[in-house]
């Protein structure tokens, strides 16, 4: 055996999600960011269409990003689905992270390679990027919704006009004890055919 399976086994048991809020402000250093990143540009993605395009925020840069979440949300919500708890959510976590990665997907160029391909493509490097922060004993957290992934966010970060922003990925020291986890046996979930 190459590698031990049984320590890859317990990295990807180990995989929690730690929101922000229960960062510390420890700063994470940008070689372990880079790290995380080029672990996740190793995912499979169909056709080699390397569809990674990542963002980083941090510093005076996260507070650029707060505001712009705030004004999307504004922008896109109605008044009577406005919520306040999710505008703060959504504001106060780029503040509370030291690293915020947004998700770019660029489209393979040549539209031979669907966007649902693309999309798993960045998922399973989203992935490798939690089991690498699990590995450092940092938290991560894979936040979506329409704020982030619209139009507005494809211009805030500059993308082409095919491309989306699959979320943002925000990385930090945990203040709290690591999260345990539950699965269903495994079968829950196979069934055999032979």
């Amino acid at each position: 055996m190459k590698y031990s399976v049984s320590e890859l086994s317990e990295i990807i048991k180990h995989r929690r999600t730690v929101f922000p809020k229960d960062y510390t402000d420890r700063e994470v250093h940008r070689d372990i960011i880079e790290r995380v990143l080029a672990n996740g540009t190793w995912a499979p993605n169909h056709g080699m269409t390397q569809p990674w395009r990542y963002h980083v925020f941090q510093g005076a840069a996260r507070t650029k990003l707060s505001v712009f979440l705030g004004e999307e949300y504004t922008r896109l919500t109605p008044p009577a689905k406005f919520l306040q708890r999710k505008m703060d959510n959504l504001t106060q976590r780029p503040l509370s992270s030291s690293v915020v990665v947004a998700l770019g997907m660029a489209r393979d160029p040549n539209g031979k390679i669907s966007e649902l391909e693309e999309m798993l493509a960045i998922a399973c490097g989203v992935q490798n990027m939690h089991l690498t922060c699990a590995a450092y004993g940092l938290g991560g957290f894979w936040s979506t919704g329409a704020a982030i992934s619209g139009d507005g966010m494809r211009a805030f970060l500059g993308l082409g006009e095919h491309d989306k922003c699959l979320g943002l990925f925000y990385m930090g020291y945990p203040s709290i004890d690591w999260p345990t986890g539950y699965r269903k046996p495994l079968d829950h979930f196979v069934h055999w055919h032979s």
